[in-house]
């Protein structure tokens, strides 16, 4: 018996800032243009944005046994670190175990192609992370059209479960050509003539959906969702009228709501496409991005019921409009304010970050045997007094409620006032964090929270992960 491979679960998350793109016109005296874009917050990068696509996905996966999964594959083009594995924190913050393979593809946009193609062609199951933080110089096309997310596959085997969407195949086209790059250090990339990559894109492109739909033994007509991703907008229109292909066919962008998500794009686009689509319908992702990189699916009658647990529709509407283009910058680091008068915060120290790492990365706590919930995790229970009887209990799934709080004016912080709550968490343990995603003035004691990965802060170039709570959303997690 032959064995299909393909998408097992998936998930998409879109950062709960929007910055209106008439903002950024007002500031700068021109028109800026019709719509926003999705802003990751001051405390966000790629790592924790794929962390939250991550879970996202893995919540509508099928069971997953501990150390099952075999490759976790982090493609950005704006990697929180350098020379340093992203994908390791990955890793830890969606507790996944040690016998996992932990690899970052990172430089550039067809870095998510490659770990596409490479979780598809695997033997084990593969989480697939896209992610992306696009920024441009102030009053760029690239700030104004880019936008913030992340997108999360989890592909593997019909042995291991049932799958969502088969794959049916795929093609590549490549040729060395310069269209947009960007040197070490840079802060925004470059971009060569439209022209020039318009006609090299359209030659690859065509020739990829070709071979495409030839090796899958389909054609044109009898694709239903055709997802078209790339930065290059002129090469999409030039694409769609080349390959002839229909309206119906075409999905949305998603450019008016969230903006082009560079390396993200195709999987969010994808999984907006799965949060719709029905069962036994075909769906084509083309991608332009140095070159052209094609994949075909097909829906299964499992996709119904076990579609994402946050659909991409329902995030885009959560979300918040009135981002300042002041503190976009500042967030950015165009724009250099005065910070607290309080002393920046010490380096992250490497052993006890390791030693705690299933608490710092995970938020695994501990249960006594009589029942007493530790946070964080502790040998010898406050309750009853015995040690060693302790079993795990992950917590970033669950659910609080907010006991107290403060609103603290001075603390050390990129977006000012720092909210911190005491949190008293479903089922038991009390915990002390953050807040965030929400305004001071909308806190008040009894509302319910859930918890977030997010970088609380970097000193000396270390970024120091961890868990804060925020305002809990219709759909959950846990």
């Amino acid at each position: 018996m032959s064995i299909s491979r393909g998408i097992v679960s998936y998930g998409a998350y879109i950062p709960y800032w929007r910055l209106r793109r008439e903002a950024i016109g007002a500031t700068l005296g021109w028109a800026g243009g019709a719509g926003q874009r999705s802003v990751a917050s001051y405390d966000e990068d790629t790592t924790s944005m794929a962390v939250e696509a991550g879970r996202i996905a893995l919540a509508s996966a099928p069971p997953i046994e501990p150390n099952g999964m075999g490759s976790v594959l982090f493609a950005t083009a704006c990697p929180a670190y350098a020379d340093k594995t992203n994908a390791t924190a990955i890793a830890a913050a969606l507790s996944l175990g040690p016998d996992v393979l932990a690899a970052d593809l990172t430089g550039a946009v067809r870095s998510g192609c490659a770990a596409l193609h490479a979780g598809l062609r695997g033997d084990s199951a593969s989480l697939v992370l896209l992610s992306d933080l696009r920024t441009g110089r102030p009053g760029s096309a690239e700030e104004r059209d880019g936008g913030d997310g992340a997108a999360a596959l989890v592909l593997g085997s019909d042995a291991a479960g049932p799958l969502i969407a088969d794959y049916l195949g795929g093609a590549s086209a490549s040729d060395e050509f310069l269209d947009r790059w960007r040197s070490p250090g840079e802060a925004s990339s470059r971009v060569w003539e439209e022209r020039f990559g318009e006609a090299v894109y359209i030659r690859l492109a065509m020739r990829a959906l070709t071979g495409a739909l030839q090796r899958a033994g389909l054609s044109a007509d009898e694709v239903d969702h055709v997802v078209v991703a790339g930065l290059h907008t002129r090469a999409i229109r030039g694409l769609v009228k080349a390959a002839k292909l229909r309206r119906d066919q075409l999905t949305d962008d998603l450019a008016a709501s969230v903006g082009n998500t560079g390396t993200a794009q195709p999987g969010i686009a994808l999984a907006s496409v799965l949060d719709v689509a029905a069962p036994s319908a075909v769906i084509a992702l083309v991608v332009l991005a140095d070159g052209a990189d094609v994949f075909l699916f097909r829906t299964t009658g499992q996709l119904p019921v076990a579609r994402a647990a946050r659909p991409v529709a329902a995030q885009i509407a959560a979300g918040r409009d009135d981002l300042p283009y002041a503190t976009f910058l500042t967030w950015r680091g165009y724009l250099e304010r005065e910070p607290p008068r309080r002393p920046s915060p010490d380096r992250p120290a490497a052993p006890p970050a390791y030693r705690l790492a299933r608490w710092k990365f995970g938020l695994t706590g501990s249960t006594c045997e009589c029942g007493q919930r530790h946070l964080p995790p502790q040998r010898a229970c406050v309750s009853c007094g015995l040690a060693d009887h302790m079993h795990d209990e992950p917590l970033s799934g669950a659910r609080a409620t907010v006991a107290t709080y403060t609103v603290d004016h001075l603390a050390f912080s990129m977006s000012p006032p720092v909210i911190a709550a005491v949190l008293d968490f479903d089922g038991g343990g009390r915990f002390a964090c953050e807040l965030t995603d929400v305004a001071a003035a909308d806190v008040a004691v009894g509302h319910r929270v859930e918890m977030t990965f997010r970088r609380l802060y970097t000193a000396d170039g270390v970024h120091n992960y961890f868990w804060k709570a925020r305002p809990v959303t219709e759909e959950g997690l846990a």
